[in-house]
């Protein structure tokens, strides 16, 4: 197997990730719309349905987001590397990292190093520190 047919592979596998991110964040949106909707009208009310709309809209985008920072990094190795495009990747990443970082501190309600603090609390486990 020459480079090339190396290279030419690893393209389509960076395009089949984009199309997976791309999807799952479509998907993510619709399934967390149709569970907010039966949720909203149903017994639980849109009080309560809202917050976990919230959460599942994030969790599809984060999902998405991670596929998409896959393919990035595969299409930009397989291409001719130049410091812009090395430069460009970098800033890529960094939004989306910064994207994902948000979306999930989001989600969860608290900044990822509290996240064992309040998981002992909820488990009545007193802190050890």
């Amino acid at each position: 197997m020459s480079i090339d047919q190396i290279h030419g592979f690893a393209e389509y596998i960076a395009k089949f990730l984009e199309l997976g991110g791309a999807g799952i964040i479509i998907g993510g949106i619709a399934i967390a719309t149709v569970l907010f909707l039966r949720e909203g009208f149903g017994a639980e009310g849109w009080r309560t349905a809202y917050p976990r709309y919230r959460s599942n809209l994030g969790r599809g985008i984060l999902l998405g987001l991670e596929l998409l920072v896959g393919a990035d990094i595969i299409a930009t190795i397989t291409a001719p590397l130049t410091a812009q495009s090395v430069l460009l990747l970098a800033g890529v990443v960094l939004i989306r990292t910064f994207l994902s970082f948000s979306l999930e501190t989001e989600i969860e309600g608290c900044w990822p190093w509290q996240r064992k603090q309040l998981e002992l609390r909820a488990n009545g486990v007193a802190d050890e520190r």
